[in-house]
């Protein structure tokens, strides 16, 4: 079974992160309300980014990895700009 972690840029231009194990269902979830909080009153949701683990916990470590990152950072990330993204990490870290 796969897991995803995902990133969802909601209506007003902000970035939700999470993972969950069937991303379809997650994604129809988010676009109706229906889990509430963050993403119920910032519809619609897009998903800009989302990528496979093997196991929860990975999926789960990613997601909160990301809700760590800067808007920069999420961006170089939903661009594939792997090189931004590494550079971003070493100029955060001093």
């Amino acid at each position: 079974m796969a897991f995803y972690a995902y990133l969802l840029r909601c209506n007003d231009g902000s970035y939700y992160a999470g993972h969950t194990d069937d991303l379809d269902l997650r994604m129809a979830q988010h676009q109706t309300g229906a889990l509430g909080g963050y993403t119920a009153k910032r519809l619609p949701v897009e998903l800009v980014w989302s990528d496979s683990f093997p196991s929860r916990d990975d999926a789960f470590a990613a997601e909160h990895r990301i809700k760590g990152w800067s808007r920069a950072k999420k961006e170089a990330l939903i661009a594939g700009d792997w090189e931004l993204v590494s550079r971003l990490s070493v100029n955060r870290q001093g």
